[in-house]
């Protein structure tokens, strides 16, 4: 029988590797890994279970037990898989994404989101597209309308406006800085 566990700190394609090699390492059988999320084919004991606790505790990361916690690490996954390394830009809202994936009621999703974490889903959007943009804007690569549209913006005002909100400067003054502050996605 498969085993579901849900982890928190997986925020990217090397953390989906880690926690699959830390897998392989206690022959766990991984069925498949994604963000925040790993299935494995077989029945795991409780032994098993804290090892792997342990090893993903020393690489970062944490094994959630609880309700709330997995469906809260679901939304943020959700949100960071589709901001950051999604191929298109999402055609329904980020509500409907997470009704569908999650089968719950946005609301219901939105009121727990907020009641644990201290904010709202959308600013947790927010911050996502922001840190976003600040790495598009620090390579150099695309020019802010490009940007805008890439991470789903209506309207290079309307990112402008929103980049100046959370960071206090404008985007153009963020690309002349020599050492931006990037911040790490799990830390958002």
């Amino acid at each position: 029988m498969a085993n579901t566990f849900y982890i928190k700190n997986m925020v990217c394609p090397r953390c989906v590797e880690a926690v699959t090699t830390i897998l392989n390492e206690l022959e766990m059988n991984p069925k498949y890994v994604e963000l925040g999320k790993a299935v494995t084919f077989d029945d795991i004991s409780e032994k098993q279970k804290k090892v792997f606790q342990q090893k993903l505790q020393e690489k970062g990361f944490e094994l959630l037990e609880d309700k709330n916690s997995k469906l809260i690490s679901q939304i943020k996954s959700i949100v960071i898989e589709q901001v950051h390394h999604a191929e298109n830009n999402l055609s329904i809202n980020f509500s409907t994404l997470l009704t569908n994936k999650l089968s719950y009621d946005y609301t219901y999703l939105s009121k727990l989101f907020s009641s644990v974490e201290g904010y709202t889903i959308e600013k947790f959007i927010i911050k996502q597209k922001i840190e976003r943009v600040k790495e598009l804007l620090f390579y150099k690569q695309l020019t802010l309308s490009e940007i805008s549209f890439l991470v789903g913006y209506s309207s290079v005002s309307h990112l402008s406006a929103q980049f100046k909100k959370e960071t206090g400067m404008s985007p153009s003054q963020f690309k002349k800085l020599r050492n931006p502050n990037l911040k790490s996605l799990d830390s958002l």
